[in-house]
């Protein structure tokens, strides 16, 4: 039996990966929307120092909601909870996760897909949100190859314009260089096999591309769409499952642009909630996958399994 490179990876680097640290490749939640089948299965996960969200956040206020969610205000483990659609014969992945060279706990895409029997060659389309690391990073092999050789990719034009500026290094600020010379360094690699879409777009079947800037300058949202049916993948919009649905008009650290992606959060959240759609958020809790409710003061996430 001939034992390909890809093999090589999949089954020493990613499930030794898996294995040292001991996860495991999961599907988390299905969704139906019509014919189109929605997985939304694991990269593991991250662990951010608190400071690094809720550091601009007003402190008197933020530390009564923190205890009413039992959220440490010192540490966040946040979920990566990445979208699989198939549909019409298309296998698409929205986001690739971060691969083995950003955080610890995170790069198992391959082994959750492995469990759904989606191999690498399968994948049809990748459609990214953003590009920041823990969406973009897992997009190559260790041989600096494209991990899905057979697919093809597609972002929204703005997001590509900002990560491919070579000012962007210089205007990002010290602590996201990293992330500006990672980001262009993988996109360059798909640049002759890469589409661009704008707000509004029907980038598939079904599938509308919807304007959610601020966390980055040209993040994407996502509506997946069939009849009365459907679902939002929101990526990190919405970026957490309590503070930013308590108080989405607080900033948040991560935000590019906190005053932008503020305005964003409280219409996505408003237009959820009214239309009782269903979302999957990249870092939302469990497996991502829930609905909005209004309250009094703000929003409600109400988990789905």
């Amino acid at each position: 039996m001939q034992y390909s490179r890809r093999d090589f990876l999949k089954h020493s680097a990613g499930s030794a990966l898996a294995a040292n640290i001991g996860l495991a490749g999961t599907a988390n939640a299905k969704v139906q929307i019509g014919d189109a089948l929605i997985d939304v299965v694991s990269d593991g996960s991250l662990t951010l120092p608190g400071n690094f969200i809720f550091g601009p956040m007003p402190q008197d206020e933020l530390a009564p909601l923190l205890a009413k969610y039992n959220q440490p205000i010192d540490q966040l483990t946040p979920p990566c909870n990445v979208t699989l659609l198939r549909s019409e014969g298309r296998t698409v992945l929205f986001d690739v996760g971060s691969g083995p060279d950003f955080a610890p706990n995170s790069g198992i895409l391959l082994d959750s897909l492995d469990a759904l029997g989606v191999a690498p060659e399968d994948v049809t389309d990748i459609v990214f949100t953003h590009a920041h690391p823990d969406h973009l990073w897992g997009l190559l092999d260790d041989f600096d190859d494209p991990l899905f050789p057979e697919a093809s990719y597609m972002i929204g034009k703005k997001e590509w314009d900002y990560w491919m500026d070579p000012n962007t290094v210089d205007t990002i600020g010290d602590a996201r260089v990293p992330f500006a010379v990672g980001a262009q360094r993988r996109l360059e690699t798909i640049e002759d096999n890469i589409s661009f879409f704008t707000d509004g777009q029907e980038i598939l079947t079904g599938v509308a591309a919807r304007q959610s800037f601020g966390h980055t300058p040209g993040h994407m949202a996502f509506e997946v769409n069939s009849g009365s049916e459907s679902v939002m993948i929101v990526g990190d919009s919405i970026g957490n499952h309590h503070i930013a649905f308590e108080r989405p008009d607080w900033p948040s650290g991560p935000d590019q642009d906190q005053d932008v992606a503020a305005q964003t959060r409280i219409g996505l959240l408003d237009q959820l909630a009214h239309s009782k759609m269903q979302v999957i958020g990249y870092h939302l809790s469990g497996n991502g996958l829930g609905r909005v409710e209004k309250t009094g003061s703000g929003y409600r996430f109400l988990k789905e399994d």
